[in-house]
């Protein structure tokens, strides 16, 4: 057996796991991380979700998930304009190239593959180190970066897993009870413990022609028969498209969402390997009904994933599921549903204030709640608002208690396993949050060490500074629309927020309380320019806008810009504009980052 030390121990290389390993190493620390797979990044990467949701506004780009958009738009072939489900999709590869070159440059972090976490060292109520089969780890700080939140089992740390019903939490769209038939989601509840997985798989466009996609033995047609009615097979395919003729296959409708027996995710090895081989196979089978109905070239993409010796992914599949959500802890709070909706009348969350009367967030996310649940639609409370010319989710921030045990020290959770109800879990579940709570969970293990403290006694404050000040990715802890890092006043804008939470606007935007921010360092230059007729519909609180290229085409205006909304709400329709801005033709729309009235 082998024995090693470390600072920090993270274990688990998926989206939170490397961003906590990442930061603790950029820190300071004397780190190791360990994966099971040879990609990091997980739901980014190894489960092939290249295509992030939430957290796409200018504002929000920050931290290591901004440090991430940077090194895809430089590294990825044929831009990052793509689909219509995000602004952002790559190859997968490249995505696990950037993070293998962050961890590779990094001296005191020492990269593990290929083993998964068999017991926890506990000392009483004291976390302090890991055991794999043939290697013991103990760290002073260990981080539960697992994506089904092992170590919290192996620990016998307190966690949940599952549904909870309105009278915990109060939340208005959980079930009133979990086993009453006459509750309107007891079916759901029935249904599915958690969540459904997906296990993505990856498709290219070959003209010349591909061999037949094979099926399992029971394969059923019908099964998939509706899966784009009311879509049609073009919006279905550019739904997850890929640079370089490939198409994410990650379809909720009818698709392969798999959400057979999900208790057996957490019964052990040979129980998990079976539902494993299940969803593998009901993907092949969506890939094979594609394929047999929309055309013959639409092949495997058996080079999108290296295949690993024992492993069931690899190929066109991702090496691992697509998991949604995971064990979750006890922690010293719990973020709710009633955390994330946006205050009454307002656009956003309120800021989390912890018992000690202090702002304690340490990482935002702006997604709707979403949930999946393959044959069932859940009614979740509204969380969305017409923003840039679409509809996108409101802000809110994780609070930093959310991260620690309520009875266990030397552990802190950094990816879904924090302490988050599980409707909650269907907005904080997304990848941009994921990486940014590692981050922040990183930088906390870092500064405990650095102080002498447990992660339950480290001042908030003093994190929320660290991760506004650090050098190479400075991250946003207070969700504001329209304070871009670029501005000079961000800092101090957040700052702000952090010591008088209580002058935090209602609709989350700096404009409605002090003087708008001035975004004077945004270079533009890089963005193609286009001119056109501006057509402007207002409908109620929503509206529309278009820019006419010609009398035959057309593209939506979309922006992720805070300048270019405001601009967007007072310019009139029919008017000539110049607008620099990069198109998306499978969206059909044009992401806008400058707009004049001004001709050339």
């Amino acid at each position: 057996m082998i024995m090693l030390t470390a600072d920090v121990l993270v274990v688990g290389g998926g989206t939170g796991g490397t961003a906590a390993a990442i930061q603790a190493a950029r820190r300071g620390a004397k780190t190791i991380l360990i994966s099971e797979f040879p990609w990091l990044g997980g739901m980014l990467t190894a489960a092939g979700v290249a295509a992030p949701d939430g957290n796409e506004l200018l504002a929000f780009q920050t931290g290591l998930w901004g440090a991430f958009l940077s090194a895809l738009r430089q590294r990825q072939l044929g831009g990052l304009d793509n689909a219509w489900v995000s602004f952002f999709t790559y190859e997968p590869k490249v995505g696990a190239a950037i993070f293998h070159d962050w961890v590779e440059a990094l001296p005191n972090l020492q990269w593990i593959c290929g083993k998964v976490p068999k017991a926890v060292v506990r000392e009483g109520d004291r976390i302090s180190g890991v055991r794999f089969d043939d290697l013991t780890v103990h760290a002073k700080i260990t981080l539960d970066g697992t994506e089904l939140g092992d170590l919290l089992a192996l620990g016998d740390v307190p966690y949940r897993w599952g549904w909870e019903t309105q009278s915990q939490f109060e939340e208005p769209s959980a079930p009133v009870s979990l086993d009453d038939p006459n509750d309107p989601l007891h079916a759901t509840v029935q249904s599915y413990p958690v969540q459904a997985p997906t296990w993505i798989v990856i498709l290219r466009n070959n003209q010349d022609g591909s061999p037949p996609i094979p099926h399992s033995p029971n394969y059923d047609a019908s099964v998939f028969q509706e899966a784009w009615q009311g879509y049609g097979s073009e919006r279905f395919l550019t739904y997850g498209k890929l640079p370089n003729r490939q198409f994410m296959i990650n379809w909720p409708q009818r698709g392969n969402d798999y959400g057979v027996g999900l208790a057996r995710l957490i019964q052990g090895e040979t129980a998990w390997r079976e539902w494993a081989e299940e969803a593998i196979a009901h993907s092949q089978n969506f890939a094979h009904f594609i394929q047999s109905q929309l055309g013959q070239h639409y092949e495997l993409a058996t080079d999108a994933f290296p295949k690993v010796q024992d492993q069931l992914g690899g190929g066109a599949f991702a090496l691992m599921p697509y998991y949604r959500e995971s064990r979750r802890l006890v922690g010293l709070t719990t973020l709710t549903e009633l955390d994330i909706l946006p205050v009454l009348g307002g656009l956003a969350a309120a800021l989390p204030i912890n018992e000690q009367g202090v702002m304690s967030a340490i990482a935002i996310g702006n997604y709707p709640n979403d949930h999946h649940y393959p044959g069932f639609k859940m009614p979740l409370a509204a969380k969305s608002v017409h923003w840039g010319g679409r509809w996108m989710g409101t802000p809110f921030a994780i609070p930093y208690e959310a991260l620690i045990p309520a009875e266990v020290d030397g552990l802190l959770a950094c990816d879904k396993g924090i302490s988050v109800s599980h409707i909650a879990n269907g907005a904080t579940r997304l990848q941009p949050v994921v990486l940014n709570i590692g981050q922040a969970a990183g930088m906390a293990a870092a500064l405990c060490l650095e102080i002498g403290y447990e992660p339950r006694d480290l001042p908030v404050g003093t994190l929320q500074a660290a991760l506004l000040n650090e050098p190479t990715a400075p991250a946003t802890v207070v969700p504001l629309l329209d304070n871009l890092p670029q501005d000079e006043a961000w800092r101090s804008r957040q700052q702000h927020y952090q010591t008088h939470p209580w002058d935090y606007p209602k609709t989350g935007q700096v404009s409605e309380k002090n003087s708008p921010p001035d975004h004077s360092s945004i270079s533009t230059a890089e963005a193609p320019e286009f001119q056109g007729l501006l057509q402007f519909t207002q409908m109620g609180e929503t509206w529309q806008a278009q820019l006419r290229l010609s009398d035959v085409r057309a593209l939506s205006i979309v922006t992720l810009h805070p300048k270019v909304h405001g601009s967007l709400k007072k310019l009139e329709t029919n008017q000539m504009i110049t607008l620099r801005g990069y198109p998306n033709w499978s969206a059909g729309w044009i992401q806008a980052v400058e707009i004049s009235t001004s001709s050339r």
